[in-house]
């Protein structure tokens, strides 16, 4: 069989192994086409492959329900499902999501961008499936790396306590917790998830429990203590098993036999199940195979060097001016500390740990874990700085409040990939910073219109007080290099970049650039705006706003933050709080909706908050 004649799982279905191993091959050589022609996860999904397809050939997908965590190893599912044909529009505007989705196909049964979600998720289904006397199995699927994640042990305490009818897939890159086992736990695995030995054990125990008292007992336990002494001699999965979770691994990913029959077995077993699959991130793509980390999300590349198809942008990126700040600020401060939450060359954080490696912790998939332990650090003399993306800090909206401005401590929080992100979509947009961040009693928020600004605010907010925030979006500096910095300077105050009358266009962040172009296009139609830098989203400066407001008629605030609660917000509230009646404000930000996947510069024309969609509103509307 060929890939291209995969329109359902159901075709898998009578696809001998060597079919199965031949449609492997296909596969993988797919991912890597259309990955290397436009960017996104690639070693993730390489790596699941051959346990898509036995997951697949064993189950009844769409009834059975295949419960994705994070959704960068789906690219394998979305083949196997009906994709196939419209799998070179992956991560494009008006193309199939880079993650599940689940208004995309009755395949995605439930979404997924961030981590730790499956579980809790699957447990959900089996508990609706019983609730309803269906008779679907339900599977849930989670990698290694999200099992730093809290969530997944919360879920994972409840499935062991509700004894549904469930399995979870462990599935073990190796970039955690597996030790190399060898063939003695294949065999013992094997004699487990067997069906005879699993009705004698049933039956046993029947057994045991007619004989008499402490006798029938006893029998039980030496019989259970036998089974586990075998297990625990060879397996790390008594953690599970005291849970109530029946563990069975670990197993090659790579091996579809191993893998069918295994999950043959197992999807027969009464209660919840954890079956622990190895497999090797990257696999089939040597580039990958070798550098996991790197080819996890990229960009464009040459398949045959595995080079990026394009010069990137000569300037640097935002991350790396946040990360080389950081990193002098550190070199001369030893209050400071930097925490990441799995994301250190995502955040910048690397640059830091690759001198001052004690001076940076990963904390894993764990935000909320983040926040307070930055919390519990501020207490006794740290600066911790946190830097987590944007639409990742939601996680830790609870933390943020209770830990941490509630006690008034001075933790800087770093929020990258603030506003749109492009290709990764609605999951991963940072568009709500701004409105649950500005909702925090004695939250300061900064956002610096250009990597000079970024740097300086981070430097300032090192000895502010209270929670400070700074965010800024995915991308490069405007320029190739740093303005050197003219020292200390107020940033309490919004800064005039262009003095006029009439219209006084507020720009928060880096949207301020798309303002230029928006004064520019005004000017040209003959009005004379008065272009503003923000910088402080919260607290504004009163005063300072109240002359803005005084010597201007039209108001524009401009942001790539939710309208709702966001900058525009602050700006209304603050004309309604001072008594501005008479003000026409126009208020310019990203909808309330979730926005698409798409090239950045290509949504805001479509959203019509680019510079000039900006401007031709604002004409039309005076």
């Amino acid at each position: 069989m060929e890939l291209k004649d995969v329109k359902s799982p159901q075709d898998l279905k009578h696809c001998s192994v060597e079919e199965l191993n031949h449609l492997a091959t296909q596969i993988r050589e797919t991912i890597i086409g259309q990955v290397a022609k436009h960017g996104g996860h690639l070693a993730s999904s390489l790596g699941v492959v051959e346990l898509t397809l036995a997951l697949h050939y064993v189950f009844n997908a769409p009834d059975d329900k295949i419960v994705w965590d994070v959704g960068h190893q789906a690219y394998v599912h979305k083949l196997l499902t009906g994709r196939y044909d419209r799998f070179d529009t992956l991560r494009q505007q008006g193309g199939i999501s880079g993650f599940l989705k689940r208004n995309e196909s009755v395949y995605d049964c439930f979404g997924a961008g961030h981590a730790t979600t499956s579980i809790s998720a699957a447990l959900g289904f089996a508990v609706a499936r019983d609730h309803f006397n269906r008779n679907n199995n339900v599977v849930a699927v989670i990698g290694d790396g999200s099992m730093t994640g809290g969530m997944a042990y919360e879920a994972i305490n409840n499935v062991g306590a509700s004894k549904q009818n469930m399995t979870i897939i462990l599935n073990d890159n190796k970039m955690s917790i597996a030790p190399n086992i060898g063939g003695f736990s294949k065999y013992l695995n094997r004699v487990i998830s067997n069906p005879v030995y699993n009705k004698m054990r049933t039956d046993l125990d029947r057994l045991m429990n007619r004989l008499p008292g402490i006798l029938g007992s006893r029998f039980r336990d030496l019989f259970l203590q036998v089974e586990n002494a075998a297990k625990n001699a060879v397996k790390p999965g008594r953690f599970f098993e005291d849970l109530g979770i029946r563990y069975f691994g670990p197993i090659d990913g790579h091996d579809i036999d191993e893998l069918v029959m295994i999950l043959e077995r197992v999807k027969q077993q009464q209660g919840p199940c954890l079956v622990h699959v190895l497999t090797e991130k990257g696999r089939g793509f040597d580039a990958a195979e070798k550098n996991p980390t790197k080819y996890h999300g990229c960009g464009a590349f040459d398949p045959e060097s595995g080079l990026p198809l394009a010069p990137g942008n000569p300037n640097p990126s935002l991350t790396s001016v946040f990360g080389n700040t950081l990193l002098q600020l550190a070199r001369k401060d030893k209050r400071i500390m930097g925490i990441t939450a799995a994301m250190p060359t995502g955040c910048g954080m690397d640059i830091v740990a690759k001198e001052l490696p004690d001076r940076v912790i990963d904390v894993g998939i764990a935000e909320e874990h983040a926040v307070t332990f930055a919390a519990g650090m501020a207490c006794d003399g740290v600066v911790p700085v946190v830097a987590i993306y944007s639409s990742f800090m939601q996680r830790a909206y609870d933390q943020i409040i209770h830990d941490i401005a509630l006690q008034n401590l001075h933790v800087v929080l770093v929020l990258d990939r603030a506003g749109l992100v492009g290709a990764d979509g609605p999951t991963h947009h940072g568009a709500f910073d701004l409105s649950f961040l500005r909702t925090v009693p004695g939250m300061t928020i900064l956002a610096p219109s250009n990597e000079n600004e970024l740097r300086d605010m981070l430097t300032a907010a090192i000895d502010m007080e209270g929670v400070v925030a700074i965010r800024y979006p995915r991308g490069t500096a405007l320029a190739a290099e740093l303005v050197p910095s003219e020292g200390p300077f107020d940033y309490k105050s919004p800064k005039i970049l262009e003095k006029g009358s009439g219209i006084l266009l507020l720009g928060a962040g880096f949207m301020t650039n798309e303002l230029k172009k928006t004064a520019a296009v005004l000017r040209e139609n003959g009005y004379n705006p008065t272009l503003v830098d923000a910088r402080f989203i919260k607290p504004l400066d009163q005063e300072c706003y109240r002359s803005l407001f005084d010597s201007h008629n039209v108001i524009v605030t401009l942001e790539d933050n939710t309208k709702v609660g966001g900058y525009g917000s602050a700006i209304a509230e603050l004309l309604s709080d001072l008594g501005y009646t008479d003000k026409k404000l126009y208020r310019f930000g990203l909808p309330d909706r979730f926005v698409e996947q798409g090239e950045i510069k290509a949504l805001y024309k479509i959203l019509e908050i680019d510079g000039e969609s900006v401007a031709k509103q604002l004409m039309e509307k005076l």
